[in-house]
């Protein structure tokens, strides 16, 4: 059965695409979520129209996504966190401890749009990937540092062994 996409379907194609689909995938989950609709001539004439307002809108909403990935890109996020000797925290740093980060600093973003695949839980540096839009993703650079302020563990000062030598003359 052919069907017009009226929103973007994964796997499927994105809004006023003509696909051929199953007649039960159509009949009973693109068509009732309003997903889709038949193929039909006049159908095929709204969707045009409909695509082409999407289409103006779209393009607004892109624009706006890349002035604040050029914002997003001149933002550093820091967070302290206590960790054991081998640099392993306790506990992780997560999209939602990111997205209060960048709250903090003025930005609204939706904890879903930062693509963390798994929480971080090192010290270190890393870059967090925050997608804006579906074609514009902007990457955050974070510093997880230990509670101390350093990244990594402090080694012993080298003058109190040199005292430790003297005194042992």
């Amino acid at each position: 059965m052919e069907v017009i996409l009226r929103e973007e379907v994964d796997n499927l194609g994105i809004r006023g695409d003509v696909v051929k689909v199953a007649p039960g995938y159509a009949r009973n989950f693109l068509i009732p979520r309003k997903l889709a609709v038949p193929a039909t001539e006049s159908n095929k004439k709204i969707v045009a129209q409909e695509r082409e307002a999407w289409l103006r809108r779209e393009a607004v909403l892109q624009g706006e996504a890349q002035e604040l990935a050029a914002l997003l890109s001149k933002v550093t996020l820091t967070f302290t966190q206590k960790a054991g000797e081998t640099d392993q925290l306790f506990g992780s740093v997560t999209n939602k401890d990111v997205a209060d980060g960048l709250a903090a600093q003025g930005f609204t973003i939706d904890r879903k749009k930062i693509v963390l695949v798994h929480p971080i839980k090192q010290l270190g540096e890393y870059t967090v990937p925050v997608k804006l839009h579906r074609e514009v993703t902007v990457e955050v650079p974070v510093k997880v540092l230990r509670e101390g302020g350093d990244l990594k563990p402090a080694a012993e000062p080298e003058p109190e062994k040199e005292a430790s030598a003297e005194s042992a003359e």
